[in-house]
């Protein structure tokens, strides 16, 4: 068994493809559209589906905005230099909501970004 993807519901497709591939630099697996059921589905990832898990855009075309409650946490991200990666984000439009540092009660490298939708994404120092 293996993870394949995560789900999450955006209002505008458009401007979430744009954020996960030109602000935190996954690629655009596959996109497609559903007119019976007016929904579209966006994949996007670091590497093929075939070994690497996903992050999959669900775009209900009747849908604007979403209530994300209070049960949602983030998305993590591995990144190589959290510093670095929270200054290419920001100089690329993206929205940094907690800066680079040490988590809480530990020592491990983070920082928080928010895409289109106000989900948080979590980039996490590999090193």
């Amino acid at each position: 068994m293996r993870l394949l993807h995560t789900m999450i519901r955006v209002g505008d497709l458009d401007k979430s493809i744009a954020f996960y591939r030109d602000i935190l630099g996954m690629e655009l697996l596959r996109c497609k559209d559903f007119p019976e059921g007016k929904f579209t589905l966006a994949f996007l990832g670091y590497g093929d589906e075939s070994e690497n898990t996903v992050l999959e855009l669900t775009h209900n075309w009747e849908t604007t905005s979403y209530d994300l409650g209070n049960g949602y946490g983030h998305i993590a991200i591995g990144v190589d230099d959290v510093y670095a990666s929270c200054e290419r984000i920001r100089n690329t439009g993206g929205n940094v909501v907690r800066e680079p540092g040490p988590m809480m009660h530990g020592s491990t490298v983070i920082a928080f970004v928010e895409d289109p939708d106000g989900y948080k994404i979590e980039l996490l120092s590999e090193g």
